[in-house]
């Protein structure tokens, strides 16, 4: 305890001449900008009326009961009366000038009393306009500075002013109490206000900071929805693959050697792609929360549309379908991505939109196809539903992944639209005869 007691003896000159003397307007404070600081133009109106007053008391004062004459009690009232405005952009410096202030006044304070001068009653330099003066000072400092350095402030301020007043005849014990009450009172309430607006400020950067840990989660879970049900879609083609390799030798008379040797490393390859492929979807699937038999369910396309409208009608859903262009060959990724944008459009018509027609338009291009799902305004309110859904999200994590388009929002009957443009990647044509793949999944 005294080793301690003794470091922090010797560190203090080092500590004070950190934390006071610096022309930072804002030494060791809280990170950014108080928020209170943006009403200072609104601060600026009464705190004028205040500055208005103590210069007045405090020029008339110094001239007269002090014997300093206009000009000079004029200059010290004026420098006492600014420094309050100034704290609100300069605290700590303006806090010095009201202690040089202080200190310049005491030999004329000494003086009162004397020769013809009229005796003055009052305890300086805590009186009148000095005290309105200092407290005005430590409060704002302690309104933007951190708490150390208010008691710092503070500590001196008392010490100082006991010592500048001990000079003077006429010292009240009652008005000396009375006076550094006044300052810690000052001093505790600033140091009170800023701790609740460092605590707010906190509250809301944690606030935001949850925000987006909650949506930077919510997409990494969408992505990874995205990215079990795509892993299927490559593992039945690494199957083809390793299967059309097999054959290959078989198709060609008199294989030679390198023939071999090369299907073989391709049919190889294959086949430790899908054991790595196996391998990933089950840590995708490990907390899935699907049961087992759709877990293993083969990934839908746009041939299953009928069916998923039909379950929609069934729920109580309106719904009209329409289909125009030719269809044409589209990757297996472009048709899962199609089937679940409808999919997710109509849940949320069912959430958010209770009693509304809903209409799903289909059209394919030679560019690929456009997916169009609207429903009119709902005809009731809808019930709110726990938690918060993610599925505009996920259309649109599936339209950036395929080089897509995706265009959401109202329309002018209180509506909603969502119209994704997926261009068309044809798969690839196969090489040779393909039998029935190797079910990973």
């Amino acid at each position: 305890m005294v080793k301690r007691s003794a470091r922090v003896l010797r560190a203090l000159p080092r500590t004070l001449r950190e934390d006071l003397a610096t022309t930072a307007v804002d030494p060791n404070g809280q990170s950014g900008k108080p928020r209170w600081l943006e009403w200072r133009p609104v601060i600026m109106v009464p705190l004028v009326m205040v500055v208005v007053g103590v210069l007045v008391a405090g020029s008339n004062q110094y001239a007269f009961d002090f014997g300093m004459g206009i000009q000079l009690g004029v200059l010290f009232a004026g420098v006492q009366s600014v420094a309050i405005v100034i704290a609100l952009y300069r605290p700590l410096q303006a806090w010095w000038a009201s202690m040089l202030v202080m200190v310049l006044l005491t030999p004329f304070a000494a003086n009162v009393g004397l020769g013809t001068r009229v005796p003055w009653s009052g305890a300086f330099p805590w009186s009148g306009a000095g005290i309105a003066m200092q407290a005005g000072v430590l409060f704002l400092l302690a309104l933007r500075l951190r708490p150390r350095i208010a008691a710092e402030t503070l500590t001196i301020t008392v010490l100082a002013g006991l010592l500048c007043g001990a000079s003077t005849p006429w010292r009240s014990a009652n008005d000396i109490r009375l006076a550094i009450g006044v300052l810690v009172i000052a001093v505790v309430m600033g140091i009170a206000l800023r701790g609740l607006a460092v605590a707010r400020t906190r509250l809301v950067e944690q606030e935001e900071l949850t925000a987006e840990e909650r949506a930077r989660r919510t997409l990494l879970e969408e992505r990874n929805r995205i990215a079990r049900e795509l892993h299927d879609v490559v593992a039945h083609h690494m199957s083809v693959i390793s299967i059309q390799a097999q054959v290959v030798p078989h198709l060609v008379e008199n294989p030679s050697d390198e023939l071999r040797e090369n299907v073989e490393g391709i049919r190889r390859n294959a086949v430790d792609a899908l054991t790595e492929l196996r391998r990933v979807l089950g840590v995708l699937r490990s907390e899935d929360p699907l049961p087992q038999a759709a877990r293993h369910a083969p990934q839908p396309t746009l041939e299953r549309l009928d069916e998923l409208i039909g379950n929609a009608r069934g729920a109580g859903l309106t719904v009209t379908a329409e289909t125009t262009g030719e269809p044409r060959p589209l990757s297996p990724g472009v048709e899962l991505s199609a089937f679940r944008i409808v999919q997710e459009a109509l849940s949320n018509a069912m959430r958010h939109a209770p009693g509304a027609r809903v209409r799903v338009e289909i059209r394919h291009q030679e560019s690929g196809v456009t997916a169009r799902i609207t429903n009119t305004a709902p005809d009731r309110a809808a019930s709110p539903t726990p938690g918060e859904g993610h599925g505009l999200l996920g259309m649109r994590e599936r339209t950036t992944m395929l080089g897509g388009e995706l265009a959401t929002g109202a329309t002018p009957d209180g509506g909603y639209e969502v119209t994704a443009i997926l261009p068309a990647l044809p798969p690839a044509e196969p090489t040779g005869p393909a039998e029935p793949a190797e079910d990973i999944r």
